[in-house]
């Protein structure tokens, strides 16, 4: 793009097509977001490289050899939290669907499989974003008995969630890569059919768009 090609102004648009672009675009950046959490937890849970074990999307019983601090925590929820935003609905409707996780993973793995760890992806997006539990640990209190039976002490235990693996990190970025495909397979025919018509627009109808603040 030449020094003339640049805008002079982006105007805003308030259409269905507008918002769904945006949407849409949001979206790309979400699982461009999911794929680059995981191949940070993967750096950082295998660094040598090791291969799966097989565990579930919510984690293995810990072995004692995996780091558990707090970049692995945050990288994990900023990535279960990104996913689910993909399909969130709103005004025009959520960008991607199950089906459409399904159809992606085509020839990738078993389409029960591939629905199951989305779905358990969802589950933890719904836990990592609640907003009065913590998804780390599960805590009751109790009361002490003592061998008579008679209560001595008030307790509070905890129960700690099961340590983050890589095989559960290379699942999640296994079934985010083919999204990337399928939402700039629908970004580009969106953006091409906006253009088109709003090159039809007259000057007045442009000029009464909100001008969008470009920094």
């Amino acid at each position: 793009m030449t020094t003339q090609d640049l805008p002079r102004s982006i105007r805003r648009l308030a259409s269905e097509d507008g918002a769904r672009l945006a949407r849409l675009v949001a979206a790309y950046d979400d699982a461009q977001t999911v794929l680059r959490c995981c191949e940070e937890l993967v750096a950082r849970l295998a660094p040598d490289g090791s291969e799966p074990d097989g565990s579930e999307p919510d984690g293995s019983e810990p072995d004692g050899s995996e780091p558990d601090g707090v970049d692995v925590e945050a990288l994990w929820t900023f990535a279960v939290l990104a996913y689910g935003r993909l399909f969130a609905t709103g005004r025009t409707g959520a960008p991607l669907t199950e089906d459409d996780v399904v159809t992606a993973a085509e020839g990738r793995g078993d389409p029960e499989q591939v629905r199951r760890t989305h779905r358990l992806l969802l589950h933890l997006r719904d836990r990592h974003a609640d907003p009065a539990a913590d998804p780390r640990e599960t805590y009751t209190a109790g009361v002490a008995l003592d061998p008579d039976g008679a209560v001595n002490a008030v307790a509070v235990t905890s129960v700690r969630a099961p340590r983050l693996d890589v095989a559960a990190v290379r699942r999640a970025g296994a079934i985010a890569y083919p999204l990337v495909a399928v939402l700039d397979q629908r970004i580009d025919p969106l953006q091409a059919r906006i253009l088109a018509a709003m090159r039809g627009a007259s000057r007045a109808d442009l000029e009464a768009l909100d001008r969008v603040e470009v920094r």
